[in-house]
């Protein structure tokens, strides 16, 4: 009986363990359609990824809108202490106030969410335009070329977000590319589309779809796939669906944290000696073909020169014969 209630310990524990596992982000709040944030991508390694992100995020943010000021109760203390004569149901009152309060205080500037995807995280952001946010961190990388990342690979700004459905996406933007692609406005775009854990969004009809949305709010809005002014980023993670147009997409390795702080200078180099080399080497060819012909202008001048002498002297020997 020993051994046979030593495996069903084994088998309770090895089920508790699994369970515990798998219910990582229990209590957390999910990605949902309304919010506003920012996706990151990481490699294997979610917890270091939020750890880090919300350090970058909030060293940047305290830099553009000043630091983060949390509501906390400092005087309840001395309250309580004023207040021991009072009535119970007032004592009460005060109690369920500081809960309330202390609800509201958990809602911060940067949230980390469960995205619905693996190696994805959801930043839920709040009072802050996460667009300017990112495009801030990643210029301030691209140019002074200091790595402050390890684990965190993309970093997405989502603006708007809405149910991952084709007909829901056409209608939500149409509205939500008008600031960027109106009449009066006009520019080059891409759109850059991915979907994780969603199979029911095809890719090519999607694009095809926001590009007739896009040309019919202004007829001068043009496809550049090579260095664009925007980009229309979609992500679709599920059911729901993450929008945001951006600029520097190309510029800033498509919004990559690892790939902006490397040196980019040598490519172009590389191009250009190859350039210069070609262009050297038609100059030279065709010279070479022009020393050629000198060279036979130059014998047949000397057979010229060569056969009259021959002529005259076989005249002089025909004529002393």
């Amino acid at each position: 009986m020993s051994a046979v209630q030593n495996e069903s310990r084994k088998r309770s524990k090895k089920r508790y363990v699994a369970g515990h596992h798998n219910k990582r982000w229990k209590g957390s709040r999910e990605l949902e359609v309304g919010m506003q944030g920012i996706l990151i991508t990481c490699n294997m390694n979610e917890r270091k990824c939020t750890a880090e992100a919300l350090n970058l995020l909030g060293e940047y943010a305290d830099k553009l809108c000043g630091p983060e000021k949390l509501q906390e109760n400092m005087g309840s203390s001395s309250e309580e202490e004023e207040a021991e004569e009072e009535d119970v149901d007032v004592a009460l009152k005060k109690e369920v106030a500081q809960l309330q309060a202390s609800g509201t205080k958990q809602e911060r500037r940067f949230q980390a969410l469960d995205s619905g995807a693996n190696n994805v995280i959801f930043i839920r952001t709040q009072n802050i335009e996460s667009d300017k946010l990112v495009h801030h961190i990643l210029s301030d990388l691209h140019t002074t070329k200091k790595k402050k990342s390890r684990v965190i690979l993309r970093m997405l700004p989502v603006t708007g977000t809405c149910k991952a459905f084709q007909e829901d996406m056409v209608k939500y933007l149409t509205t939500f590319l008008e600031p960027w692609f109106k009449t009066p406005n006009c520019a080059t775009y891409q759109i850059a589309f991915k979907a994780r854990n969603s199979s029911h969004n095809k890719r090519d009809e999607i694009i095809k779809s926001i590009a007739g949305l896009v040309g019919k709010l202004n007829p001068k809005n043009k496809v550049d796939l090579t260095n664009p002014e925007l980009t229309i980023i979609v992500e679709v993670i599920k059911a729901v669906c993450c929008l945001s147009v951006v600029k520097d997409y190309t510029l800033y390795r498509k919004y990559n944290v690892q790939e902006v702080v490397k040196d980019d200078i040598s490519k172009p180099e590389v191009t250009t000696e190859k350039a210069d080399t070609n262009t050297t080497n038609q100059k030279e060819k065709p010279d070479a073909g022009e020393a050629d012909k000198e060279e036979k202008k130059g014998e047949e001048d000397e057979d010229k020169s060569v056969s009259p002498e021959k002529g005259e002297g076989d005249k002089g020997e025909g004529g002393g014969e």
